[in-house]
């Protein structure tokens, strides 16, 4: 297959929500509530941060880096000057979507947190369910409604709320087309159950009547070393993820709702097959005292029929791809954050299809297929199919210039040069240390 005839869908991406979003918060909120829409503030400093409920964050950092000149990423962007347009803009989004030849994508949140954990902070859960509910219907509408057919629709999850509310607006966002539900993987640390009981169980049965996915993104808080450098983050991610998987598999979720399904993103691939073979190992050896009961079933059968995993570049998990499942892997760019391909991403995976000797038909499988399956998402109802493809899409886009340069005014020369000179763990990452904390 030539790189311009691929379709791609990319099962993660993330949208740094613009100023504009607090004009829709205060038409959409209940009167009471409208004085309390969160805004964008310009602080004293230079820099942009939302400020909500009295509370500053910022959403810049590593997370909104693509098209900045990579020696400067340490030294994080901190306003929207600084950043791409495509990373909060929608109509540029596209521009930088169709530069890449990415048909559609999922955005993920950035301050509300994967699951909207921002309002743990919050004791007045009238207020922080208008939030929810808001957010949610800007995403629909104003974000992934703006282009019909370039967006998989993405709800917060509200898990704060707990599971009688979480079932109600996943019942809700379900009739407005959006059927990627995202849930926070450690909600204990926001003083809620885990997912080891039933607590959770409305939420689930609601997203199992409604053929919702159950969507976890990595985000969970590893103890590292006191001197670790940065490049130990993204290291660990994958590994990350799957000692999430096996909370999720050993959980009761997955055998008390046998057709609900789940995806993990950001996680790679990787690591999945011997992942698969230790946890069929452990039942062999183990279920007889643990009580642990997967009926006529192995446990990696049922993991591997029932979650989508994707990669951004991940040629060993393409090789072993039939152990995976073939059906379960999909595709991610991870736009504006600094693991992303973008503007190559084409390329970049072609090249690991090629390396891993993936046909044609698997190719349509990871590239596009498996995702608009899982997530119930039909571009083509909105774009014809042969205007879908890369080479399509980059004939639409020629005059986007993707050349990496600085965005807004020249950052303080000083600062960067102490930056590098900085031992790497001092160097701030994924924006302020409040979003750090909330994630």
């Amino acid at each position: 297959m030539d790189v311009s005839d691929m379709i791609l869908v990319s099962v993660d991406d993330h949208v740094v929500e613009p100023p504009s979003m607090h004009d829709f918060f205060k038409e959409h909120l209940p009167a009471k509530f409208k004085d309390r829409a969160p805004r964008v503030i310009h602080r004293e400093d230079g820099t942009d941060a939302w400020l909500i409920e009295g509370v500053e964050i910022a959403t810049f950092g590593l997370n909104a880096v693509a098209g900045r000149i990579p020696e400067e990423w340490g030294y994080d962007p901190a306003s929207f000057e600084q950043v791409r347009p495509g990373t909060y803009d929608v109509h540029e989004r596209i521009r930088d979507m169709n530069v890449n030849g990415v048909l559609a994508s999922m955005n993920f949140p950035s301050w509300p947190g994967n699951g909207g954990q921002f309002f743990t902070q919050s004791n007045d859960d009238e207020f922080v369910a208008a939030m929810i509910r808001a957010y949610n219907d800007w995403h629909i509408y104003e974000w992934a409604g703006a282009y019909p057919g370039r967006f998989i629709p993405l709800a917060l999850s509200g898990f704060k709320l707990g599971a009688e509310w979480m079932a109600t607006e996943i019942r809700r966002v379900a009739e407005l087309g959006c059927h990627a539900i995202s849930w926070h993987s450690e909600p204990y640390r926001f003083g809620m159950p885990d997912y080891h009981g039933d607590e959770w169980d409305p939420a689930l049965a609601a997203s199992q009547e409604c053929e919702s996915v159950v969507v976890f993104h990595f985000g969970s808080m590893v103890q590292r070393m006191p001197r670790s450098p940065f490049d130990v983050i993204p290291h660990a991610m994958p590994f990350q993820t799957a000692v999430f998987a096996s909370e999720l598999l050993w959980s009761p979720m997955m055998r008390k709702f046998p057709r609900l399904k789940f995806a993990l993103a950001e996680g790679g691939i990787g690591w999945y097959p011997y992942w698969l073979e230790k946890a069929d190992f452990v039942y062999d050896h183990h279920h007889r005292w643990t009580g642990s009961d997967f009926g006529d079933e192995r446990p990696s059968d049922v993991f591997r029929n029932r979650v989508l995993t994707c990669f951004i570049d991940d040629e060993t998990g393409l090789e072993l791809r039939h152990k995976i499942g073939i059906n379960n892997l999909a595709w991610e760019c991870d736009y504006p954050h600094s693991d992303t391909t973008w503007p190559q991403a084409p390329e970049v995976l072609m090249k690991s299809f090629i390396a891993a000797g993936v046909p044609d038909d698997e190719i349509h499988k990871i590239s596009w297929q498996n995702a608009c399956s899982f997530y119930k998402f039909n571009p083509f109802e909105h774009i014809p199919k042969e205007q879908c493809t890369v080479g399509a899409l980059r004939a639409q886009a020629q005059d986007v210039d993707t050349t990496p340069r600085r965005y807004g005014p020249p950052p303080d020369e000083a600062a960067i040069q102490a930056m590098r000179a900085a031992r790497p763990s001092d160097i701030p990452h994924r924006g302020s240390v409040l979003s750090e904390r909330i994630r």
